[in-house]
């Protein structure tokens, strides 16, 4: 039975293979893509229940990224992923109470990841 469907969009292929094989061992469906342009245009509304975004990528980073998916899906809920502790507390000053998106800090440990998924679907 699959808990929930993700979308993964990172450049670097080595994560998103990563938490692909763990998510599904979880139960979840997951797929993913290494490039924002190409994740941009392949992209169609209310199939995911979480997308999450790298928030640092060479050809559009995760705030562009995200933009764009807004205006395509009002509802999508985003996790942003990032390794920089900058960018994580920037994000959290950013969207202090926004119900459709939370933060992932790497390196991201599966278990956590999962009961971060299900804790923010919850929500829902």
């Amino acid at each position: 039975m699959i808990k929930f469907r993700i979308l993964i969009v990172d450049d670097d292929g080595d994560v998103t293979l990563t938490l692909k094989v763990g998510l599904e061992e979880n139960g979840f469906a997951v797929d993913f893509f290494n490039d924002a342009k190409t994740a941009l245009t392949n992209f169609k509304p209310h199939v995911y229940d979480i997308i999450l975004i790298d928030v640092k990528m060479p050809t559009m980073n995760g705030f562009e990224f995200y933009k764009e998916i807004e205006k395509i899906d009002k509802n999508a809920k985003v996790g942003f992923i990032t390794g920089f502790s900058v960018y994580y507390e920037s994000l959290k000053q950013i969207f202090p109470e926004e119900d459709m998106c939370f933060f992932i800090k790497k390196p991201i440990e599966i278990d956590r990841l999962v009961e971060r998924i299900q804790t923010e679907m919850m929500k829902s």
